[in-house]
Protein backbone atom coordinates (compact mmCIF):
# COMPACT_ATOMS: atom_id res chain seq x y z
CA UNK A 1 0.00 0.00 0.00
CA UNK A 2 1.67 3.19 -1.21
CA UNK A 3 0.77 6.72 -0.18
CA UNK A 4 2.24 9.76 -1.92
CA UNK A 5 1.74 13.22 -0.45
CA UNK A 6 2.48 16.53 -2.12
CA UNK A 7 2.98 19.94 -0.52
CA UNK A 8 5.16 22.48 1.20
CA UNK A 9 6.69 21.90 4.62
CA UNK A 10 7.54 24.98 6.64
CA UNK A 11 10.02 25.48 9.43
CA UNK A 12 8.02 26.17 12.57
CA UNK A 13 9.43 28.44 15.27
CA UNK A 14 7.79 28.21 18.70
CA UNK A 15 8.70 29.89 22.00
CA UNK A 16 8.62 27.64 25.09
CA UNK A 17 6.04 27.35 27.87
CA UNK A 18 3.25 29.42 26.33
CA UNK A 19 5.38 32.53 25.90
CA UNK A 20 4.65 35.19 23.29
CA UNK A 21 7.15 36.02 20.57
CA UNK A 22 7.32 39.65 21.62
CA UNK A 23 8.90 38.70 24.95
CA UNK A 24 10.47 35.27 24.26
CA UNK A 25 14.26 34.98 24.19
CA UNK A 26 14.42 31.56 22.55
CA UNK A 27 12.40 29.29 20.29
CA UNK A 28 12.44 25.69 19.13
CA UNK A 29 12.61 24.87 15.41
CA UNK A 30 10.58 21.97 14.01
CA UNK A 31 9.33 21.03 10.57
CA UNK A 32 5.59 21.46 10.04
CA UNK A 33 3.67 20.67 6.88
CA UNK A 34 0.34 18.96 6.43
CA UNK A 35 1.52 16.74 3.56
CA UNK A 36 4.74 15.65 5.27
CA UNK A 37 3.07 15.19 8.67
CA UNK A 38 0.40 12.97 7.11
CA UNK A 39 3.01 10.95 5.21
CA UNK A 40 5.11 10.56 8.35
CA UNK A 41 2.15 9.19 10.33
CA UNK A 42 1.07 6.83 7.56
CA UNK A 43 4.64 5.61 7.16
CA UNK A 44 5.10 4.91 10.86
CA UNK A 45 1.85 2.93 10.86
CA UNK A 46 2.97 0.66 8.05
CA UNK A 47 2.32 2.35 4.71
CA UNK A 48 4.94 2.86 2.02
CA UNK A 49 4.76 6.66 2.27
CA UNK A 50 6.62 9.29 0.29
CA UNK A 51 6.55 13.11 0.40
CA UNK A 52 6.98 15.14 -2.81
CA UNK A 53 7.90 18.82 -2.80
CA UNK A 54 9.99 21.62 -4.21
CA UNK A 55 12.52 22.94 -1.69
CA UNK A 56 15.06 25.78 -1.89
CA UNK A 57 18.67 24.63 -1.90
CA UNK A 58 19.50 26.69 1.18
CA UNK A 59 20.45 25.85 4.77
CA UNK A 60 16.79 26.24 5.78
CA UNK A 61 15.52 24.03 2.96
CA UNK A 62 18.13 21.38 3.69
CA UNK A 63 17.14 21.58 7.37
CA UNK A 64 13.57 20.62 6.45
CA UNK A 65 14.56 17.58 4.40
CA UNK A 66 17.17 16.43 6.94
CA UNK A 67 14.63 16.39 9.77
CA UNK A 68 12.12 14.46 7.67
CA UNK A 69 14.83 11.89 6.89
CA UNK A 70 15.67 11.64 10.60
CA UNK A 71 12.02 10.83 11.18
CA UNK A 72 12.30 8.00 8.65
CA UNK A 73 10.20 9.60 5.91
CA UNK A 74 11.09 8.92 2.30
CA UNK A 75 11.29 12.14 0.29
CA UNK A 76 11.44 13.04 -3.38
CA UNK A 77 12.25 16.74 -3.73
CA UNK A 78 13.14 19.19 -6.46
CA UNK A 79 15.99 21.40 -5.24
CA UNK A 80 15.27 24.96 -6.35
CA UNK A 81 17.72 27.78 -6.96
CA UNK A 82 17.49 30.10 -3.91
CA UNK A 83 16.83 33.04 -6.23
CA UNK A 84 13.60 31.45 -7.51
CA UNK A 85 11.96 30.86 -4.15
CA UNK A 86 12.55 30.85 -0.41
CA UNK A 87 11.78 28.47 2.45
CA UNK A 88 8.36 28.89 4.06
CA UNK A 89 8.23 29.71 7.78
CA UNK A 90 5.56 29.61 10.48
CA UNK A 91 5.54 31.02 14.00
CA UNK A 92 3.48 29.15 16.56
CA UNK A 93 2.47 30.37 20.01
CA UNK A 94 1.01 27.64 22.20
CA UNK A 95 -1.52 28.60 24.85
CA UNK A 96 -3.96 27.23 27.39
CA UNK A 97 -7.51 28.48 28.01
CA UNK A 98 -8.70 31.17 28.04
CA UNK A 99 -5.90 32.11 25.61
CA UNK A 100 -5.91 30.53 22.17
CA UNK A 101 -2.92 29.18 20.29
CA UNK A 102 -1.78 31.39 17.42
CA UNK A 103 -0.13 30.49 14.12
CA UNK A 104 1.54 33.21 12.07
CA UNK A 105 2.36 32.45 8.43
CA UNK A 106 5.35 33.61 6.37
CA UNK A 107 4.82 31.70 3.12
CA UNK A 108 5.05 34.26 0.31
CA UNK A 109 7.27 33.65 -2.73
CA UNK A 110 8.40 30.22 -1.60
CA UNK A 111 10.00 27.63 -3.86
CA UNK A 112 6.87 25.50 -3.76
CA UNK A 113 4.84 28.36 -5.24
CA UNK A 114 6.75 27.86 -8.52
CA UNK A 115 6.27 24.09 -8.87
CA UNK A 116 5.04 22.77 -12.23
CA UNK A 117 3.69 19.33 -13.19
CA UNK A 118 6.76 18.58 -15.32
CA UNK A 119 8.98 18.79 -12.25
CA UNK A 120 7.08 16.12 -10.35
CA UNK A 121 7.63 12.33 -10.70
CA UNK A 122 4.39 11.47 -12.47
CA UNK A 123 5.11 7.75 -12.29
CA UNK A 124 4.97 7.89 -8.50
CA UNK A 125 1.65 9.77 -8.67
CA UNK A 126 0.10 7.40 -11.20
CA UNK A 127 1.17 4.23 -9.38
CA UNK A 128 0.26 5.25 -5.82
CA UNK A 129 -2.67 3.67 -4.00
CA UNK A 130 -3.39 7.06 -2.39
CA UNK A 131 -2.36 10.59 -3.44
CA UNK A 132 -2.83 13.31 -0.83
CA UNK A 133 -2.42 17.08 -0.72
CA UNK A 134 -3.88 20.05 1.15
CA UNK A 135 -5.46 23.45 0.67
CA UNK A 136 -2.27 25.12 1.88
CA UNK A 137 -0.58 24.05 -1.35
CA UNK A 138 -3.37 25.60 -3.40
CA UNK A 139 -3.03 28.88 -1.51
CA UNK A 140 0.64 29.45 -2.38
CA UNK A 141 0.06 30.57 -5.98
CA UNK A 142 -2.01 29.92 -9.11
CA UNK A 143 0.89 27.88 -10.44
CA UNK A 144 0.89 25.64 -7.37
CA UNK A 145 -2.90 25.30 -7.54
CA UNK A 146 -2.80 24.33 -11.23
CA UNK A 147 -0.04 21.79 -10.54
CA UNK A 148 -2.02 20.31 -7.67
CA UNK A 149 -5.03 19.85 -9.93
CA UNK A 150 -2.91 18.22 -12.63
CA UNK A 151 -1.39 15.75 -10.16
CA UNK A 152 -4.73 14.75 -8.66
CA UNK A 153 -6.29 14.26 -12.08
CA UNK A 154 -3.33 12.08 -13.10
CA UNK A 155 -3.67 9.82 -10.06
CA UNK A 156 -5.15 6.37 -10.63
CA UNK A 157 -5.66 5.55 -6.95
CA UNK A 158 -7.63 7.26 -4.20
CA UNK A 159 -7.27 11.05 -4.32
CA UNK A 160 -7.45 12.77 -0.94
CA UNK A 161 -7.44 16.43 0.06
CA UNK A 162 -7.34 18.17 3.43
CA UNK A 163 -9.07 21.57 3.40
CA UNK A 164 -6.32 22.89 5.71
CA UNK A 165 -7.61 26.47 5.60
CA UNK A 166 -5.45 29.21 7.14
CA UNK A 167 -6.82 32.78 6.96
CA UNK A 168 -3.26 34.10 7.02
CA UNK A 169 -2.69 32.56 3.57
CA UNK A 170 -5.94 33.35 1.74
CA UNK A 171 -9.53 34.35 2.38
CA UNK A 172 -12.52 32.02 2.56
CA UNK A 173 -14.07 33.14 -0.73
CA UNK A 174 -10.84 32.55 -2.69
CA UNK A 175 -10.41 29.17 -1.04
CA UNK A 176 -14.00 28.18 -1.83
CA UNK A 177 -13.61 29.12 -5.50
CA UNK A 178 -10.33 27.19 -5.84
CA UNK A 179 -11.77 24.14 -4.11
CA UNK A 180 -14.87 24.22 -6.26
CA UNK A 181 -12.67 23.73 -9.31
CA UNK A 182 -10.59 20.99 -7.67
CA UNK A 183 -13.09 18.86 -5.74
CA UNK A 184 -14.34 16.98 -8.84
CA UNK A 185 -10.85 15.39 -8.85
CA UNK A 186 -11.06 14.42 -5.15
CA UNK A 187 -12.41 11.17 -3.66
CA UNK A 188 -11.84 11.84 0.05
CA UNK A 189 -12.13 15.26 1.70
CA UNK A 190 -10.80 15.88 5.21
CA UNK A 191 -12.03 19.04 6.88
CA UNK A 192 -11.97 20.46 10.41
CA UNK A 193 -15.45 21.35 11.61
CA UNK A 194 -14.77 25.08 12.09
CA UNK A 195 -13.11 25.30 8.67
CA UNK A 196 -16.09 23.68 6.95
CA UNK A 197 -18.28 26.47 8.29
CA UNK A 198 -15.79 29.24 7.50
CA UNK A 199 -15.00 28.19 3.91
CA UNK A 200 -18.16 26.49 2.65
CA UNK A 201 -20.61 28.56 4.70
CA UNK A 202 -22.49 25.44 5.73
CA UNK A 203 -24.44 25.12 8.97
CA UNK A 204 -25.93 22.14 10.75
CA UNK A 205 -24.93 19.20 12.89
CA UNK A 206 -21.74 17.26 12.07
CA UNK A 207 -23.85 14.51 10.50
CA UNK A 208 -25.62 17.06 8.33
CA UNK A 209 -22.34 18.73 7.34
CA UNK A 210 -20.67 15.58 6.02
CA UNK A 211 -23.80 14.60 4.11
CA UNK A 212 -24.17 18.08 2.61
CA UNK A 213 -20.53 18.29 1.50
CA UNK A 214 -20.51 14.78 0.05
CA UNK A 215 -23.73 15.38 -1.87
CA UNK A 216 -22.98 18.88 -3.11
CA UNK A 217 -19.45 18.08 -4.31
CA UNK A 218 -20.04 14.43 -5.31
CA UNK A 219 -17.40 13.11 -2.90
CA UNK A 220 -16.91 9.43 -2.15
CA UNK A 221 -15.95 10.14 1.47
CA UNK A 222 -15.96 13.16 3.76
CA UNK A 223 -14.18 13.07 7.13
CA UNK A 224 -15.03 15.87 9.54
CA UNK A 225 -12.53 16.25 12.40
CA UNK A 226 -13.88 17.72 15.62
CA UNK A 227 -10.80 18.08 17.83
CA UNK A 228 -11.72 17.01 21.38
CA UNK A 229 -15.11 15.72 20.16
CA UNK A 230 -13.79 13.07 17.78
CA UNK A 231 -14.67 12.70 14.10
CA UNK A 232 -17.58 12.01 11.75
CA UNK A 233 -17.36 10.44 8.29
CA UNK A 234 -19.72 9.95 5.36
CA UNK A 235 -19.33 7.07 2.89
CA UNK A 236 -21.80 5.47 0.50
CA UNK A 237 -24.83 7.02 2.13
CA UNK A 238 -23.81 6.01 5.66
CA UNK A 239 -22.63 8.36 8.42
CA UNK A 240 -20.02 7.02 10.85
CA UNK A 241 -19.29 8.69 14.19
CA UNK A 242 -16.35 8.17 16.53
CA UNK A 243 -15.99 9.92 19.87
CA UNK A 244 -12.61 11.30 20.86
CA UNK A 245 -10.48 9.29 23.27
CA UNK A 246 -9.85 11.28 26.43
CA UNK A 247 -6.20 12.07 27.14
CA UNK A 248 -4.13 14.56 29.09
CA UNK A 249 -3.13 16.89 26.24
CA UNK A 250 0.44 18.14 26.11
CA UNK A 251 0.29 19.60 22.59
CA UNK A 252 -2.69 19.49 20.22
CA UNK A 253 -0.89 20.86 17.16
CA UNK A 254 -0.25 17.45 15.57
CA UNK A 255 -3.55 15.69 16.25
CA UNK A 256 -5.33 16.55 12.99
CA UNK A 257 -2.56 15.30 10.70
CA UNK A 258 -2.14 12.20 12.86
CA UNK A 259 -5.82 11.40 12.36
CA UNK A 260 -5.62 11.98 8.61
CA UNK A 261 -2.46 9.89 8.23
CA UNK A 262 -3.91 6.99 10.22
CA UNK A 263 -7.22 7.05 8.32
CA UNK A 264 -5.43 7.02 4.95
CA UNK A 265 -3.12 4.20 6.05
CA UNK A 266 -6.13 2.14 7.10
CA UNK A 267 -8.09 2.86 3.91
CA UNK A 268 -5.06 1.97 1.77
CA UNK A 269 -4.85 -1.30 3.71
CA UNK A 270 -8.46 -2.10 2.87
CA UNK A 271 -10.13 -1.19 6.16
CA UNK A 272 -13.77 -0.12 6.29
CA UNK A 273 -14.60 3.52 6.98
CA UNK A 274 -15.61 2.98 10.62
CA UNK A 275 -12.44 1.01 11.35
CA UNK A 276 -10.27 3.65 9.67
CA UNK A 277 -12.00 6.39 11.64
CA UNK A 278 -11.41 4.54 14.92
CA UNK A 279 -7.69 4.22 14.22
CA UNK A 280 -7.57 7.88 13.21
CA UNK A 281 -9.08 9.02 16.50
CA UNK A 282 -6.69 6.72 18.39
CA UNK A 283 -3.70 8.21 16.56
CA UNK A 284 -4.94 11.74 17.31
CA UNK A 285 -5.30 10.91 21.01
CA UNK A 286 -1.74 9.61 21.19
CA UNK A 287 -0.42 12.60 19.23
CA UNK A 288 -1.89 14.93 21.86
CA UNK A 289 0.34 13.34 24.48
CA UNK A 290 3.52 14.41 22.64
CA UNK A 291 4.91 17.80 21.74
CA UNK A 292 5.33 19.08 18.21
CA UNK A 293 3.36 18.93 14.98
CA UNK A 294 4.96 15.65 13.84
CA UNK A 295 4.83 12.94 16.48
CA UNK A 296 6.55 9.50 16.59
CA UNK A 297 3.54 7.24 16.87
CA UNK A 298 4.03 3.53 17.55
CA UNK A 299 1.80 1.18 15.51
CA UNK A 300 1.20 -1.18 18.43
CA UNK A 301 0.04 1.70 20.63
CA UNK A 302 -2.44 2.91 18.03
CA UNK A 303 -3.78 -0.60 17.45
CA UNK A 304 -4.07 -1.33 21.18
CA UNK A 305 -5.88 1.93 21.87
CA UNK A 306 -8.26 1.40 18.95
CA UNK A 307 -9.03 -2.16 20.05
CA UNK A 308 -9.60 -1.10 23.64
CA UNK A 309 -12.14 1.48 22.48
CA UNK A 310 -13.84 -1.05 20.22
CA UNK A 311 -14.21 -3.52 23.08
CA UNK A 312 -16.13 -0.92 25.09
CA UNK A 313 -18.81 -0.48 22.45
CA UNK A 314 -22.19 -1.94 23.36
Amino acid sequence: MSIVTFGETALRFAPPDGQRFETAREATIRVDGTASNVAATAGRLGADARWLSKVPDTPLGRRVVAELHEFGLETDVIWADPETGRQGLTFYEDATAPRRARLLQDRTETAMATVTPGEMPMGAIQNADVVFTSGTTLSLSETAADTTGALLRAAAGTRALDLDFHPGLWDAETARDALGDLLPAVDVLFVAEDQATAVFGKAGTPRELVHTLATEYDLNRVVLTRSEYGAVAYHDGVVHEQDAIETDAIDESGQHEALVGAVLQQLADGAATDEALLHGVAAAALARTMSGPMTPLEPDEVTHLAESQQSRRP
